[in-house]
């Protein structure tokens, strides 16, 4: 007769080459809608909620830290990842590019700014002056001595509200390639065509 834990480890043996391969595969399910009624792509950061230590954990892996401001029922912040995020060549160059760490714009979480300061979601995003949905936050490489700016001189640049795709993934190549160094994304988009 075969036993119960038996048959969950051969179960856990034939399930074990799926699991071993699915992070390396495109998500195929789309947005998750979490618990507190935001949608979330699989491979947004999951954090300790530490900003400076996830800047840096971004750095060391050579990507670009960024967040994501979303709120509950927030018909943009659908239209981002379902949309935006639900075309496999942005999605993709994001990936690869870019750690996001998503917050909720009201939120009661503990976030600790670079400076330090522990402060809930809602209040960060006050602190940053985030009054819009979907807001997304850049950062720079480096998180030496940026606790000591003001908090908005902190970013490189910001995105305030839905950008249609074409103009979506401009904003996040603005960054990687670190042209808010040469000029405004309003150039950036020109020049791109």
């Amino acid at each position: 007769m075969t036993s119960r834990r038996l048959f969950m480890a051969l179960g856990g043996a034939l399930l074990l080459p799926h699991v071993l391969t699915r992070p390396f595969a495109r998500a195929a399910e789309g947005p998750i809608l979490t618990d507190d009624g935001l949608y979330k792509q699989s491979w947004f950061l999951e954090s300790f909620l530490e900003l400076k230590e996830d800047l840096e954990s971004a750095t060391r892996n050579r990507k670009r830290f960024a967040v994501i401001w979303e709120l509950r029922g927030c018909p943009y912040c659908k239209e981002t990842h379902f949309v935006n995020f639900g075309r496999p060549e942005i999605e993709l160059y994001i990936r690869e590019r870019f750690e996001i760490l998503q917050l909720n714009i009201v939120g009661a979480r503990e976030v600790t700014d670079f400076d330090g300061e522990k402060l809930t979601e809602k209040a960060l995003a006050e602190k940053y002056g985030v009054r819009f949905t979907p807001t997304f936050q850049f950062f720079p490489e480096m998180a030496e001595h940026l606790g000591e700016k003001e908090p908005r001189k902190r970013e490189v640049t910001r995105a305030q509200g839905y950008l249609e795709p074409r103009h979506f993934l401009a904003m996040f190549r603005f960054v990687a390639e670190r042209a808010y160094e040469k000029g405004s994304l309003r150039d950036f988009l020109k020049a791109s065509g």
